[in-house]
């Protein structure tokens, strides 16, 4: 890659080229997502970090300093939150780049980062990545939501139903 990547946090001004460029590549983000993102930033409750290749949006992450997932809020672990990289830019270090600051990020604050991905196939770039970068399960199984999946229950594959990886920084 020629350009180089540029990463930081999201400031007010990078909304419309964020959610221009997401949604002319389908995902389906909006702009009181974001809004929320930025407030629970100004607040000290998230991080948001934004890649730029030659000053254009590549993509973004969020750091959620209080998980959501129970195990994760319990034992303090702040969790890597709605990753996403433009698929024509993938697999060019963006992702990796967005990773290693939040890694660094959270490894001032915690000795563990912890992140929870889908099981559809949309997710697999970010399965494979997450595995190379040493996350390994939490061991508490498939989730629904904040709820364990058990043996015989018939479940809906959604956005919910996520698997919760951690990987030891220091």
């Amino acid at each position: 890659m020629t350009e180089s990547v540029q990463i930081r946090r999201m400031g007010a001004g990078d909304l419309e080229p964020m959610l221009s460029a997401l949604q002319r590549d389908g995902f389906k983000k909006t702009a009181p997502l974001f809004e929320r993102y930025l407030s629970e930033q100004n607040a000290g409750q998230r991080v948001v970090l934004v890649a730029w290749l030659g000053g254009d949006f590549a993509g973004y992450l969020t750091v959620i300093w209080e998980s959501g997932y129970p195990s994760f809020r319990e034992q303090g672990i702040p969790e890597i939150n709605d990753f996403n990289v433009l698929p024509g830019l993938r697999r060019k270090g963006i992702g990796s780049r967005l990773m290693e600051e939040a890694e660094r990020l959270i490894s001032e604050r915690s000795a563990y980062s912890g992140i929870g991905f889908g099981m559809g196939a949309d997710y697999g770039p970010a399965q494979r990545l997450y595995v190379l970068r040493g996350y390994v399960p939490d061991g508490q199984g498939l989730m629904d939501g904040a709820k364990p999946v058990t043996y015989g229950e018939q479940i809906t594959v959604s956005h919910d139903l996520a698997l919760y990886l951690v990987r030891k920084l220091r």
